[in-house]
């Protein structure tokens, strides 16, 4: 990936920046809209601020009009890619019966967030940035969670603590965030259902217990 200083990365005070008029922010939306089109299908190697003017058909001090750099317009378009995802996976999750376990309703997100489809790729792509140059791009999994969290704590039952549903939706999350890394790299599916297996046993547990006093969080 390439969000080079030369390619609007930094030093963007020689530009105008949109001040927001109704006019601005629509033809904001509608640039976003094109480069996060792009990013679905292209991902994320060798995005670049004119790669993304290109696909947006404008010029790159078009874009720096409308966005900070190439990182802001990256952060913007991966958002949009999550929000779709997320919104997927949710209207699968609190779809059917009303009287589904938690487990099951994780079950029916996971095909929403395991497919083939490009764009489901690149957010795979973006956690692994991520990981590999925490100093510049530690947000794209920081903005992943904020995102997902209150989506999963909001499938908890109603009658938990908030403190419950956090840490039951945090150990979903790692869980299949660690599930989509073992699919990516292995297309282990035996090893991935046993997985769920002991993922469904875990929150039926959870389910099945009463009110329980929150865990003091590890000091080390």
């Amino acid at each position: 990936m390439n969000t080079s200083a030369d390619d609007g990365s930094a030093g963007q005070a020689g530009y105008r920046r949109s001040a927001g008029s109704p006019r601005g922010e629509a033809r904001r939306r509608e640039l976003l809209d094109r480069v996060t089109d792009d990013l679905a299908v292209n991902g994320l190697v060798d995005f670049s601020l004119r790669r993304a003017a290109r696909a947006a058909g404008t010029t790159h001090k078009v874009l720096l009009y409308h966005f900070a750099g190439a990182d802001d317009l990256l952060r913007q378009a991966v958002l949009k890619l999550r929000e779709r995802r997320t919104v997927n996976a949710m209207a699968a999750a609190t779809g059917g019966p009303a009287d589904r376990t938690l487990a099951d309703r994780v079950h029916a997100m996971w095909p929403l967030l395991s497919g083939d489809e490009p764009h489901l790729r690149v957010l795979d792509e973006a956690i692994g940035l991520a990981m590999y140059a925490p100093e510049r791009f530690a947000w794209l999994g920081r903005e992943a969670s904020r995102l997902y969290l209150p989506s999963l704590v909001s499938l908890c039952p109603a009658g938990w603590s908030d403190q419950r549903k956090l840490e039951v939706a945090e150990m979903i999350l790692g869980t299949l965030r660690g599930f989509l890394v073992e699919w990516r790299i292995s297309r282990d599916a035996a090893g991935i259902a046993a997985g769920f297996e002991a993922l469904t046993r875990a929150l039926e547990r959870e389910e099945a217990d009463g009110e329980r006093p929150p865990v003091a969080a590890p000091t080390s």
